[in-house]
């Protein structure tokens, strides 16, 4: 993880407050705030749940309203995200309950007013969520053979691992949660530093990290590359990919949904821990960013994400035929038309890929931003999502000292690029260490791009003055590139959204050897 002096917790702050104020709009208040009222509602009760080692956690339980003690009911249980309170599901909750499920919402150890430290869904957390299940059996209308866990990011991730613990668990929607925490905040070998300051700001806020937690920050924040292999156990160890032969063994059904731009937990991981499940499944992705697609549902407005959400569990906890096992299991909505895609699997998303040469050799200079970026978390990926603007560079202005620019010819038609772009190219460094991020771009007549995608990869250890080979996946998307238009590939060494481990004064070669020619995949759907 390079030089210690690369120290950047205060990327994201302005977005940790933008949270923290959009979910007080939300109506999402702390929950002694929000008791009072609630309590009096028909069905729901504010409880207290002793969690793994007696710790409490703060819950609430909603159950039918025609509940005479006579029937058992579907139980599915919702931990809350990260640093939201426990009344953030109470609208899904009720109309949850109003369709026949007791469903028991609980704020997750170490935040709020629940009891215990942050463990980042930890084994705590994991013998948490058995231990709310016990007492949802024990205490309310619960059918023990019914069970149902979904999630919100953070509770996403908790309800995945506890369904590869917990053999109760017969169902799960994770909503913007992720696979692989590793390949989420740490991919190539690069710290998101935007998503973990996020996630670093919004837990000292709202809640209270454990000492390992606190251990675990400073020295990712400190890229401390001594300790990049603990970071990683630690990862895995929170990683439902991890345990993913243990949820195909239990039979789980498994609803995933995320978000193109997720800026938290990129789309990649979950498209590939959605091909290792061999259960009942289904993939659902659309334009947004970290939990902007199903946040208008948490106020109980029309949501596709928990609409699709309840039709999972009918069918899987209700046996109701409502026909969501006979639809595609892998649906799409592009980035630039709205409309939904609907594949057999997620290999079927890409149908041919096209390949652009990266021809000639070309030499940037390190640690300036060329003015090619991801953008800024939330922000750009909403705008994106609300208004078709991602962020944008021309082409003819990005300075050729900071920035290897290659572009295709001009397509006839429109290209839909649907998956995983790939770059390989070879590197010459002139030093052992550094970063480069690559961004595809749009590029219309006035040679102004829209960003398709873009990710980040990070090398140590090489020796100055040799090649390498460097093969970097892009961050998965849907994307139509309109006639007219060409795709260019940006390569430059900064982006505000990662940390860089470029020394002072490097200078990075991009080569295109006979044997080993350079290019970049581009994934298309067949027209």
């Amino acid at each position: 993880m390079g030089s210690p002096r690369k120290t950047l917790r205060t990327t994201a702050v302005g977005a940790v407050s933008a949270t923290l104020l959009a979910g007080t709009a939300l109506g999402i208040a702390p929950a002694a705030q929000a008791e009072p009222a609630m309590s009096a509602a028909a069905g729901v009760r504010f409880v207290d749940i002793a969690g793994d080692g007696g710790t409490t956690l703060k819950a609430n339980a909603v159950t039918p309203t025609d509940d005479d003690g006579t029937r058992r009911y579907p139980l599915i249980v919702l931990p809350t995200s990260w640093g939201l309170p426990q009344v953030e599901y109470l609208a899904q909750a009720q109309k949850l309950a109003n369709s026949g499920y007791v469903v028991v919402s609980y704020n997750v150890r170490g935040f709020w007013q629940s009891g215990g430290h942050i463990e980042v869904a930890g084994p705590p957390d994991i013998a948490d969520a058995s231990k709310v299940i016990d007492w949802a059996l024990a205490n309310t209308p619960a059918d023990a053979d019914q069970v149902g866990m979904a999630g919100l990011s953070y509770g996403a991730g908790i309800s995945l691992l506890a369904a590869a613990h917990d053999k109760r668990v017969k169902a799960v929607a994770a909503l913007s949660g992720w696979a692989d925490l590793i390949d989420s905040i740490y991919s190539g070998r690069t710290q998101h530093s935007q998503a973990a300051a996020l996630l670093d700001g919004a837990g000292n806020i709202t809640g209270r990290q454990s000492p390992e937690l606190k251990r675990i920050f400073k020295d990712f924040f400190a890229s401390n590359l001594a300790k990049e292999r603990e970071l990683i156990a630690w990862g895995k160890k929170r990683s439902p990919a991890t345990y993913v032969d243990r949820i195909n063994a239990n039979g789980t059904a498994v609803m995933l949904a995320n978000a193109w731009g997720d800026t938290v937990f990129p789309p990649n991981q979950y498209a590939d821990f959605y091909e290792k499940l061999t259960g009942p499944k289904r993939l659902e992705l659309r334009p947004g960013d970290h939990a902007t697609n199903e946040a208008t549902g948490l106020l109980g407005l029309p949501n596709d994400v928990w609409t699709d959400t309840a039709r999972w569990f009918d069918h899987h906890l209700k046996d109701a035929n409502n026909g969501i096992d006979r639809e595609q299991p892998v649906r799409l909505k592009s980035r630039s038309t709205g409309g939904y895609e609907g594949y057999p699997d997620w290999k079927s998303v890409t149908a041919t890929r096209k390949k652009i040469d990266l021809a000639g050799t070309t030499t940037i200079r390190a640690n300036v931003n060329s003015g090619a970026d991801g953008g800024t978390i939330f922000l750009s990926s909403i705008l994106d999502q609300v208004a078709q603007l991602p962020p944008m560079a021309s082409m003819p202005l990005l300075p050729r000292r900071y920035a290897a620019v290659w572009q295709s010819e001009k397509y006839r038609s429109a290209q839909l690029v649907r998956g995983t772009t790939k770059l390989h190219t070879t590197v010459t460094s002139t030093k052992e260490s550094g970063t480069v991020v690559a961004y595809l771009y749009d590029v219309g007549p006035l040679g102004i791009g829209k960003l398709v995608s873009n990710a980040p990869h990070t090398f140590h250890g090489q020796t100055p003055g040799e090649p390498f080979g460097v093969d970097l996946e892009l961050f998965s998307t849907a994307y139509d590139v309109p006639a007219g238009h060409r795709l260019a590939l940006v390569v430059d060494t900064v982006d505000p959204l990662y940390i860089e481990h470029n020394p002072t004064g490097a200078q990075l070669t991009f080569s295109s050897p006979a044997a080993d020619p350079s290019y970049v995949s581009v994934p298309l759907r067949e027209q």
